[in-house]
């Protein structure tokens, strides 16, 4: 692979990683809190059970990724769209960290060190979560959240010097 493809490829990973936001937004919008809320109800609701009907939705989204990697490295070679699968991967990945082990708690880890950035994204999260059905939720994006769900309280210069 040359210089060119390499970047090409590099280009396409990170805009398609970008896009899948998107994607996210708007199936969590009009999907999860729509047609298949019957699947995502289990996510707004409090159990105690290792796995929730709503983590059908991990197996979904990854059918994609799983099928640019087996077609374009098996059977038709495109470096191309095997970005655009690694993409989708690196997606997967930031979601799972972020959303199931950050905000949820699934693996008990959370930095430390919260950025701005890192802090607005779980407040927005918890308000999309202060409502238990599939009307009137709000946020629900997984890379970016608007100013208005900054926590009132947080202080960069407090979370810093307190976790130093």
């Amino acid at each position: 692979m040359n210089w060119i493809t390499i970047l090409l490829c590099s280009f396409i990973v990170i805009g398609t990683f970008l896009f899948w936001e998107f994607i996210a937004w708007f199936t969590h919008k009009y999907v999860m809190h729509g047609f298949l809320w019957v699947w995502h109800r289990s996510h707004h609701t409090i159990h105690h059970e290792p796995l929730e009907r709503n983590d059908l939705f991990a197996l979904a989204f990854s059918i994609p990724s799983i099928f640019l990697f087996y077609y374009y490295s098996l059977v038709v070679y495109n470096p191309y769209m095997l970005a655009v699968g690694l993409g989708i991967f690196c997606y997967g990945v930031f979601y799972f960290i972020f959303h199931d082990i950050i905000v949820h708690q699934r693996i008990k880890w959370r930095p430390a060190k919260r950025s701005r950035y890192l802090q607005r994204m779980i407040h927005a999260h918890y308000v999309h979560h202060s409502k238990h059905t599939k009307q009137g939720c709000e946020a629900f994006g997984f890379l970016y959240a608007p100013k208005k769900y900054e926590p009132k309280n947080f202080s960069f210069r407090k979370e810093r010097h307190e976790t130093q």
